[in-house]
């Protein structure tokens, strides 16, 4: 049906395409940009029944401050899963074609209707670490352990149409999806229309980030839209966040999404969707966008999307789409009215704004991703919880026998001597509890064969992880990283005994650029060896720590700590050993690994000494 006359050509160089005009529609020109999106894909698949004209004038007459009350068809353009959440799915699919054959008709009639790609990265664990031989090591025992699924799922991709499989040891998902599968405008038989997804995995929305309306459902929801099947929902209210000034020298991305995530929970965004305007939009890079977009799951939103602009094209140029899809997307986008005008503010529901410049280095924890804590606060916030962690441990001291020799030697730099031997004779010895002071202090020596002898203590960094889509897709963090790591190097600074070091990019691109940067040496010196592409940390896939690490935690009820670069921190959710979870940029988890524990003062107190 075409209730409006809608459907028209819009040439584009040499080609030609048909669209569907939102301005046929009255009104629509003050929608939001994902209300925009959401209209069109209404105004397309109008089909009189699930889809009306009446369907069509409730979004483009929408009311910014009413409860969501009407409900629509939505018809994603396609979907995108991870391995965990996507086998059962291909598995009903098998299902139904066994049925189907069993009734007496053809099986190979069941396919997608619309296209699904299936990312496998969630299988990887970082079993083995710190060497050179890492990734190879823990990509093979992934084989072993889900030899019969991948089967499965190679059998899948060539058994049913517009179904793809990317392999394990490829990259996450939605760094995938944002560098190579996502198409901003899709066309499909000629009719060119905005790139809108479903995914069995909640960080679908970093897609957002590109300006692709998308995000996390269930699996049933998922099998629905690859069978064609519309995803029913309420019109949302939509939260303008506007953003405004440039971030300031030392601040990254995390930072800003850490400060976001801060700001909407307090704000309360829960079913609606997040739309960043405003000037600002022009000086937030797409790696940052992405990493804004990645984490509206815990901002609380259904999706935080950013509109198409200059800096939209540039990334698709970066990423390797052709001149052809960039031609399209622009002028899709302008004729559509779905061009970032900075000047046009659109009606919204609620309004939020944020100066870039007021944002300052940060992490965010223990156990949740709204705890932000500024990096200036993060020992003295620190000390005023690990008290909450330890419990009432009649054994527990104030501070370490260690740190009490330190204290009352003199010059202050001179070591203090140890429990069994004198600092002169002594080998070079780490301790977690080597300024503890002033806090609960339980150090507990551990002989380790190849990481020699040291002393573990409460808030400990036992995992130091630079992970996840959220922040490995961002080429500037992930060079901090790198660059934090090679002056560290060069000032002969090391990583703590205690610490396991791990590097899991979203994608190969980030090695890639490392190797040809010179970086890669650097971080492997600080045992930041690839382990994976997959989101081994982030999602608990941790791996074991080193037996006599785990024993004398378990053994001491020791309150350890995790820094790793992800979106997720809830108590347990790491690793089985950790207490204590903080989100942090990649460099800070390079800073961190090099501190050894989170009683640290990165203002106040040197990482070390160069040699």
């Amino acid at each position: 049906m075409n209730s409006f006359g809608a459907r028209d050509t819009l040439k584009v160089g040499d080609k030609s395409y048909q669209i569907y005009r939102l301005d046929a529609v009255p009104n629509t020109e003050k929608l939001p940009y994902s209300l925009k999106v959401l209209a069109e894909n209404l105004l397309r698949n109008e089909d009189g029944s699930n889809i009306t004209k009446d369907h069509i004038e409730a979004i483009a007459n929408w009311d910014p401050k009413a409860e969501p009350s009407i409900e629509i068809q939505y018809t994603p353009a396609r979907v995108v899963m991870q391995d965990f959440t996507g086998v059962p799915c291909i598995v009903d699919l098998a299902t139904m074609r066994e049925a189907i054959g069993d009734l007496g008709g053809k099986a190979e009639k069941v396919n997608p209707l619309a296209p699904a790609d299936l990312v496998i990265d969630h299988s990887v664990i970082a079993d083995l670490f710190g060497t050179a031989d890492s990734f190879e090591r823990n990509v093979e025992i992934e084989y072993q352990r889900n030899g019969e699924r991948y089967q499965f799922l190679r059998w899948g991709q060539g058994a049913f149409r517009d179904f793809k499989v990317v392999p394990p040891g490829t990259g996450i998902v939605h760094q995938v999806n944002i560098e190579y599968l996502a198409s901003v405008v899709m066309e499909r038989d000629g009719v060119a229309y905005p790139d809108t997804c479903v995914g069995t995995d909640s960080h679908t929305t970093m897609v957002n980030g590109l300006g692709v309306l998308g995000w996390g459902v269930g699996g049933i929801e998922a099998e629905a839209a690859m069978l064609g099947q519309p995803v029913s929902m309420l019109i949302p209210r939509v939260v303008g966040f506007k953003l405004t000034g440039e971030i300031q020298p030392g601040v990254t991305a995390t930072d800003v999404v850490l400060t976001v995530t801060e700001m909407l929970r307090k704000h309360g965004v829960v079913g609606k969707f997040v739309e960043f305007y405003g000037e600002g939009v022009a000086e937030v890079p797409l790696a940052n966008r992405a990493t804004l977009g990645n984490m509206s799951p815990e901002f609380g939103s259904t999706a935080a999307i950013f509109p198409i602009d200059e800096e939209t094209i540039s990334y698709l140029r970066f990423t390797g789409r052709n001149e052809e899809q960039l031609a399209l997307v622009e002028a899709y986008a302008k004729e559509q009215g779905m061009w970032h005008d900075p000047s046009h503010e659109p009606a919204f529901s609620e309004y939020l704004e944020l100066n870039l410049s007021d944002v300052v280095p940060s992490i965010a924890g223990p156990k949740r991703p709204q705890d932000r804590i500024a990096l200036s606060d993060a020992k003295s916030t620190f000390r005023a919880q690990i008290g909450d962690y330890v419990g009432d441990d009649p054994d527990k001291k104030e501070y370490s026998k260690l740190d009490e020799a330190v204290d009352e030697s003199f010059p202050a730099s001179d070591p203090g001597a140890l429990e069994n031997g004198h600092a002169d004779d002594a080998p070079k010895f780490e301790s977690a509890a080597a300024h503890a002071k002033g806090r609960v202090s339980n150090p507990v020596r551990v002989k380790s064969g190849d990481r020699g002898d040291f002393e573990l203590d409460h808030g400990a960094v036992v995992i130091a992880a630079v992970t996840s889509c959220t922040n490995t897709s961002n080429p500037e963090v992930m060079l901090g990283a790198a660059l934090l790591a090679r002056n560290a190097v060069e000032k002969g600074l090391a990583s703590k005994p205690w610490v396991k070091t791990t590097m899991a990019p979203g994608s190969q691109v980030v090695h890639d650029y490392y190797e040809k940067a010179g970086l890669w040496p650097y971080l492997e010196k600080l045992g930041f060896y690839l382990v994976g592409y997959g989101c081994t940390t982030c999602i608990g896939n941790s791996g074991p720590l080193p037996e006599e690490i785990s024993k004398a935690i378990n053994d001491n009820d020791l309150s350890v700590a995790a820094v790793l670069s992800g979106n997720r921190n809830f108590e347990g959710r790491i690793n089985p050993d950790v207490k204590m979870n903080y989100l942090a940029s990649p460099p800070l988890v390079v800073a961190y690994a090099l501190a050894g524990t989170m009683d640290f003062d990165f203002e106040n107190q040197p990482l070390g000494t160069d040699k």
